[in-house]
């Protein structure tokens, strides 16, 4: 394995993990409120995975099914990391 891919690899794991708490506390957000700590959490994952998400949004606006949406830009982003991912761990 190269050095760099190696490092693209682990930068790619923390940005899937940051993503996968984003999503998990977008989800206990809708359930119920929680402790102040929670909100902050969610804002700091907002803030590192929206500057990503947002362009694929404006080309891949959130699918509206009666009152639920299903927000396509994190699925991609989500899954085209884990691509990349396991594309620089094979280098």
């Amino acid at each position: 394995m190269s050095l760099i891919g190696t490092l693209v690899g682990y930068v790619l794991t923390v940005f899937i993990v940051v993503l996968v708490v984003r999503m998990v506390l977008d989800w206990t957000r809708l359930v119920a409120t929680g402790p102040a700590w929670l909100g902050q959490a969610r804002r700091i994952s907002h803030r590192a995975t929206e500057p990503v998400i947002a362009p694929v949004r404006r080309v891949l606006p959130p699918i509206r099914a009666g009152g639920v949406g299903f927000d396509l830009a994190f699925t991609v982003v989500f899954f085209a990391a884990l691509v990349v991912r396991g594309v620089a761990f094979a280098l």
